[in-house]
């Protein structure tokens, strides 16, 4: 099982031109080892993209993405992980998103495939990563 961070998705959704080729490897990679697993905040994310729930519905389902709600220790875990994240100077206001996913793979012992791995290990150094730089 592999968590799918919103920055892979959307390589596929946008086709980027520089990195859909390394997400589209790493997502069939990781669906080889299990499921492909998003959350809601992922969905949210990936929402911003769609004009109708339905499009990004079938873009979930034709990825054979499988929805896994964040447990509640989890958000505890990334409330706790924003206030750190405060407390060392970070100026946002509202828990960002990647607490969020953070704590939910922390707690569920889950690996995330992600670009964008700054904050994933400064504020949860136990999970896994799987990214361009891993």
């Amino acid at each position: 099982m592999t968590l799918v961070d919103t920055n892979v998705l959307l390589d596929l959704v946008t086709n980027d031109p520089i990195w859909a080729s390394w997400s589209v490897s790493q997502l069939e990679t990781a669906s080889v080892e299990g499921p492909l697993l998003i959350n809601d905040v992922i969905y949210v994310e990936l929402a911003v993209r769609y004009e109708r729930i339905e499009e990004l519905d079938a873009f979930i389902d034709s990825a054979e993405l499988v929805w896994l709600p964040i447990p509640r220790a989890a958000l505890f875990l990334a409330g706790k992980a924003f206030t750190e994240y405060r407390r060392a100077g970070g100026s946002r206001t509202g828990v960002l998103p990647d607490f969020m996913i953070g704590a939910q793979a922390a707690v569920q012992n889950l690996p995330i495939l992600t670009r964008d791995v700054g904050r994933y290990r400064t504020y949860f150094p136990t999970i896994t990563l799987i990214s361009p730089t891993a």
